[in-house]
């Protein structure tokens, strides 16, 4: 069931609102069990054979968190052991077996087969958050033990397909306070605000610049200049409001409930180099990257060349995380080595006490940093590696620069002079490479010009802010854009809602539900 389709957002989010807080009358738990079955439903509508193996895994998860907590020191070591390598297997066989035959078969040159194995939809998500959970029992830091909340924390609806990535003590403590379980007119119009403006990015931005990034990446032609770039900088729009509009809805639905999800997405192409742009995509998977596969390495604590190989370890199996395949692989080693090369630039200009500031430096830095990323996409997205340098390749201009030739017969003497630079012109295409180029720029207009959604709820919620350091838009920018629960604000919602609503004729997956 997608969030952004008129099932859910009519029929399934109604009823399930509707029968949390009739529940809730009667007894929290009966509306945290509630929630929890309406959760399980909207996961089963995928495809029912999938729900034996997330309460498998919810099951057994709650069981060794239990054993865990219980059992004396040593014994608690052996069964955390054994409940992350479970854990960790059943992710690879589901995940990773196919990609491990197939790069078995191109090693041995033989038939190896074990079918087709089709991959649970959220199982990565609901395996890393049971596993932070286990570690953490581990650690001593989880205290409530309650299965109707563990059950509701690992299967409520607006994290478990795509994320955020959980921890207990941002849900569970929620769950058993009575604050979620009253109606709220605050948290109806806050939460629905956020809905739209996240459906809006889905629906309104993503899904249209979706076809010009996929002439680029399904055809088989080498690109040339303006083409390559078109094609990439039209994907990574895409992603960016894909991702940034499902983080936004699932807060916002959340929010519906009376719950807060940990936020996922600050505007990370305004990020000024690589680690900054870490600490504001996908933040939740960031931290747990960082909290139980970083640090557990050993993080920077053994000199600078063993940071920079748990650097690299962790990017790498962050990628193989993404997606079973060469291209996630050398698209985690991508970012290991920009995030290498930043500490190794830090450790430099601290040494030779160099300070580099002003507005050209920021812009030049932020460009650098973002044309790094999307560079790092092409591998991302591409269907193999052939195909993804093919496309670099077209970036950097080794396939030459051509224009259409209908946006050529209308620059009159210029055409001369640019054929002269070497700049070709081919048949055909005009009209999507101006549509192509036109999306790019409202993309690129949006996700640096305008304030993020944080930033415009912040004034009336301030739980939102969680980065008060971050730079603030323009003040015209901020009062425009400054949301408050006014008449004119909630008729833009409306009439954004409603817009949304009415493109949803085709409603396409996010992307993050691949993985």
């Amino acid at each position: 069931m997608l969030f952004n389709s008129f099932h859910f957002l009519l029929l399934f989010l109604p009823l399930a609102l509707f029968g949390f807080f009739a529940a809730a009358r009667y007894s929290k738990s009966l509306a945290a069990a509630w929630l929890a079955a309406a959760s399980l439903f909207f996961y089963g509508w995928w495809n029912p054979l999938y729900l034996p193996l997330l309460l498998g895994s919810i099951g057994f998860n709650y069981w060794a968190g239990a054993r865990i907590g219980l059992a004396a020191a040593p014994a608690r070591w052996r069964y955390l052991a054994l409940a992350v390598g479970i854990n960790l297997l059943v992710l690879a066989y589901f995940k990773y077996a196919n990609f491990f035959v197939a790069s078995a078969q191109l090693l041995t040159a033989t038939d190896l087969s074990i079918g087709q194995i089709v991959l649970p939809v959220g199982i990565s998500f609901f395996t890393f958050t049971q596993i932070a959970f286990l570690v953490d029992t581990y650690r001593g830091q989880v205290s409530e033990y309650r299965f109707v909340h563990y059950l509701l924390f690992v299967t409520y609806f607006p994290h478990l397909i795509a994320g955020p990535v959980l921890h207990h003590k941002e849900m569970m403590p929620q769950f058993a306070r009575s604050e979620p379980y009253r109606p709220s007119s605050a948290n109806l119009a806050i939460g629905l605000t956020i809905l739209a403006i996240g459906m809006a990015k889905k629906v309104l931005i993503a899904d249209n610049l979706a076809p010009h990034a996929a002439v680029l990446f399904n055809s088989a032609e080498p690109p040339s200049l303006l083409l390559a770039w078109g094609g990439v900088l039209a994907y990574s729009f895409q992603l960016y409001f894909d991702f940034s509009g499902y983080s936004d809805m699932a807060i916002g639905l959340s929010r519906l409930f009376g719950i807060r999800l940990p936020l996922n997405f600050n505007s990370p192409y305004k990020a000024e180099n690589i680690a900054e742009f870490w600490h504001r995509w996908h933040m939740t998977l960031s931290r747990f990257l960082r909290d139980y596969l970083y640090f557990p390495l050993g993080g920077n604590r053994a000199g600078p060349w063993r940071r920079y190989a748990n650097l690299m370890i962790t990017m790498v199996l962050g990628g193989l995380w993404h997606g079973a395949g060469f291209n996630f692989i050398v698209w985690g080693f991508l970012h290991g080595s920009y995030l290498m090369f930043h500490g190794a630039w830090k450790a430099l200009a601290a040494r030779l006490g160099l300070e580099l500031r002003g507005r050209i430096w920021t812009l030049a830095s932020v460009a650098l940093t973002f044309g790094a990323v999307c560079v790092a996409w092409v591998f991302f997205r591409a269907s193999d590696i052939g195909r993804a340098l093919a496309i670099v390749q077209g970036m950097f201009g080794a396939w030459g620069c051509a224009l259409p030739d209908t946006i050529g017969n209308h620059l009159g003497p210029l055409r001369h002079l640019l054929e002269q630079a070497g700049i070709a012109f081919y048949l055909g295409g005009g009209a999507r490479f101006i549509q192509t180029w036109c999306w790019v720029a409202l993309g690129a207009a949006i996700a640096f010009g305008l304030p993020n959604t944080q930033q415009i709820m912040v004034h009336f919620d301030p739980a939102l802010d969680y980065d008060r350091r971050a730079k603030k838009p323009p003040n015209l920018v901020r009062r425009v854009l400054t949301w408050r629960p006014t008449p004119a604000w909630a008729l833009l919602v409306g009439v954004l809602g409603m817009t949304c609503l009415l493109s949803l004729n085709r409603p396409a997956e996010f992307l993050y539900f691949q993985f």
